[in-house]
């Protein structure tokens, strides 16, 4: 290994079109690592149809695995995280054998950290949300008896464990008191998300919301708060919640518009549309959708979850989960104080100005170096 280049073998089953928040991370970062001629870096993730491989840059190649993809491309069923991981892990045991690589990163501790654990390389892992033991209720049984302690493994194991928020690493810690982690937050691309010519607020409030339709991202909270209320809603996202969450529209007589899910473009031209982004979530890491939402000028309602703390400061109101009165009341304050709305959005902006992609890309190079050097000497 040269100090000079880094071969990286990459792991993360989502990379868009397939995927949520740690595909659409992996691609911003891969953006900038195009930009630097010190890495080589090679993907395994998951197919929407077929195996290939693609050159994302000179530099980045991407694997394409077929795991079988059925149905919604951007939820992950069990299935499809248990093909991925005996065909990942298959893979790269095959591709080691042909290319040097000087460490391993994986994106998700579970599957990735526990493939790349058992690839034998040095491998960093990054934490991500779901993969943390009890951050997911529906997963708690599993979390207490399998889980807790595998992640636990995988972690000390690993030369680095990087959560992507301050409050997903509070929570990492509640498994693994004695584990270093540090934290990378995400980016925002800020000149894709960018503000809006004018603001078209005067009445009517324009709310707008992103995420999967499931009872975690709490939107059966976010409708009921809005009765009454002289505003309107935007969802953007699927999942097997539509049906109530539609019913629940009527029955409260809210206006809300469900755009199902959008290309990330378009997710950025609504943005620019809306007056004011709310995350009504149960649970969370570093929400790229309000980073997005704050890039593009808008004020932030965020409940007190995951890392909202280290994003929302004077550019909105952190608010009990679970609380329809809670979004209720910090909405009407936007609604009773325009003026309010104008100041909050011209801080989001600046916030986001300060946390770039090239930051976090740059960040986790320099830990790719320090293990390199460490292993090296």
């Amino acid at each position: 290994m040269s100090l000079n280049k880094m071969n990286i073998l990459f792991l993360n089953y989502e990379f868009p079109p397939l995927g949520g928040g740690a595909g659409n991370a992996t691609y911003y970062m891969f953006k900038e690592f195009a930009k630097t001629d010190n890495l080589n870096i090679d993907l395994i993730t998951s197919s929407v149809d077929k195996f290939r491989i693609e050159d994302f840059a000179d530099n980045i190649k991407i694997h394409y695995l077929d795991i079988g993809k059925k149905g919604n491309f951007h939820y992950q069923t069990n299935k499809d995280l248990l093909s991925y991981s005996f065909k990942a892990h298959k893979y790269a045991k095959a591709l080691i054998k042909k290319k040097k690589f000087d460490l391993c990163h994986a994106f998700f501790g579970i599957p990735c950290g526990y493939i790349a654990m058992k690839l034998g390389l040095s491998y960093i892992v990054s934490l991500r949300g779901s993969d943390v033991p009890f951050y997911n209720k529906r997963f708690y049984w599993l979390d207490k008896f399998i889980f807790k302690r595998l992640s636990r493994k995988i972690w000390r194991k690993s030369s680095a464990v990087i959560a992507n928020s301050v409050g997903l690493k509070k929570l990492a810690i509640k498994s693994a008191p004695m584990q270093e982690i540090s934290v990378i937050c995400n980016g925002v691309d800020i000149e894709e998300f960018c503000l809006a010519e004018s603001n078209k607020f005067s009445k009517s409030l324009s709310i707008i919301s992103t995420g999967r339709l499931i009872a975690r991202k709490g939107f059966q909270f976010l409708i009921p708060a809005l009765k009454g209320l002289d505003v309107e809603l935007c969802i953007i996202g699927d999942g097997p919640m539509i049906s109530e969450l539609e019913s629940l529209s009527d029955i409260n007589k809210v206006k809300v518009y469900f755009t199902g899910k959008k290309r990330h473009s378009e997710i950025a031209l609504s943005l620019r549309k809306s007056d004011l982004f709310v995350l009504p979530s149960l649970n969370e890491g570093m929400s790229n959708s309000v980073l997005e939402a704050m890039a593009c000028g808008l004020p932030i309602v965020a409940t007190d979850t995951g890392g909202s703390n280290e994003l929302v400061k004077d550019n909105g109101f952190i608010i009990e989960k679970g609380s329809s009165e809670a979004i209720k009341n910090a909405v009407k304050k936007y609604l009773d104080n325009p003026e309010l709305l104008k100041m909050h959005s011209n801080n989001s902006r600046k916030l986001a100005e300060n946390m770039s992609w090239n930051k976090c890309a740059v960040a986790y190079c320099d830990f790719y170096f320090k293990i390199g050097a460490k292993h090296e000497n």
